[in-house]
C-alpha cells in the first residue's frame, strides 16, 4: 500500500484526508492518506526514517518554507517562489530523494480565474507566510499589481495600521493569506477598514473551514462578492496527484 500525508501543525482544520481516502476507495487505489502533525520541523527527519512506505506528502502552515532545507531539489516553481506544498518521495539506487513543488500556485490561479473582471487591476495581500509567496507569483503571472500588508513592517510592505479607506475602496482584489478566521478561531479576522468595501471588490480568503469565514461575512455585508479557498484545495490536491503519479 502507498503511503500518502500532509505535515503542518495544527491539523485539525484540514480536508486533505479526507479528500484523498475517499478518492483512493473510490478509484479503487490501495494508498492511504494521513496527517502527521509537525509542531516543530526538526521532526520531519524523525517522521521520513520512520515511514518507510512514503510516497508523496503535502505540505501546510507553518512549515511551507521551513521544510526546504530538508529537501533534495526544488521544482521551478518551488524555487522561484521558495516554498514548497508538495513533496515526492523516490528511492533511487537505495537513495531517498525528496523534491518539493508548489501547486498551491496552479490551485489559486485556477481557482481565481473564474472571477476575475477587468477591473480587478490592483490587489491587497493579507500576510507575507509561505501561502501567499503561491499568491504572489499568480498575481504576476496575470499581470495585476500588489501590495502585501502584514502586522510587522518590513521590505516592500505596509502594515494594517496604514490600511486606510481610500486605498481599500480603491483596491478592487484582497487576497487573505493568513490563518486568521480559521477553525477553530473563527471569530479572528484582518484588520480592515470594511466599510470602505463595496460591489466591485472581490475578496478571496485561503482559508476553506469555516466556509465563510469572519473575513468573508464581512466583506459581504458590503457587497463585496466573496471566494473561498475550497476549490483551490481541489485543484492543488489534483495537481500534487499528479506530480505524485509521475515516472
Amino acid at each position: 500500500m502507498r503511503q500518502f500525508g500532509l505535515i503542518g501543525y495544527p491539523l485539525g482544520h484540514s480536508f486533505s484526508a479526507s479528500f484523498f481516502n475517499k478518492k483512493f476507495k473510490a478509484e479503487k487505489i490501495d494508498a492511504e492518506y494521513r496527517n502527521f502533525p509537525l509542531e516543530n520541523i526538526e521532526e520531519f527527519k524523525t517522521l521520513v526514517k520512520r515511514e518507510k512506505t512514503l510516497v508523496g506528502l503535502n505540505v501546510t502552515v507553518p512549515h511551507k518554507q521551513e521544510i526546504i532545507p530538508f529537501l533534495t531539489s526544488l521544482s521551478a516553481t518551488a524555487e522561484a517562489i521558495q516554498a514548497v506544498n508538495t513533496i515526492s518521495f523516490k528511492r533511487i539506487d537505495d537513495k531517498l530523494v525528496l523534491e518539493g513543488n508548489n501547486t498551491d500556485v496552479i490551485g489559486f490561479r485556477r481557482s481565481l480565474e473564474q472571477f476575475l473582471k477587468p477591473h480587478h487591476t490592483s490587489a491587497l495581500v493579507l500576510g507575507t507566510g509561505g501561502s501567499s509567496k503561491a499568491v504572489l507569483h499568480v498575481l504576476e503571472q496575470l499581470g495585476i499589481t500588489y501590495t502585501r500588508v502584514s502586522r510587522t513592517t518590513g521590505d516592500k510592505r505596509i502594515t494594517y495600521s496604514e490600511l486606510d479607506g481610500k486605498l481599500v475602496g480603491d483596491t478592487s482584489l484582497i487576497i487573505n493569506t493568513t490563518p486568521l478566521g480559521m477553525h477553530p478561531e473563527q471569530e479572528t479576522f484582518p484588520p480592515l477598514p470594511y466599510e470602505a468595501l463595496h460591489a466591485e471588490h472581490l475578496l478571496f480568503d485561503l482559508v476553506y473551514n469555516p466556509a465563510k469565514t469572519a473575513f468573508l461575512t464581512r466583506g459581504e455585508k458590503y457587497g463585496a462578492q466573496i471566494v473561498n479557498g475550497h476549490d483551490m484545495l481541489i485543484y492543488q490536491a489534483e495537481a500534487s496527484w499528479e506530480i505524485w503519479n509521475q515516472g
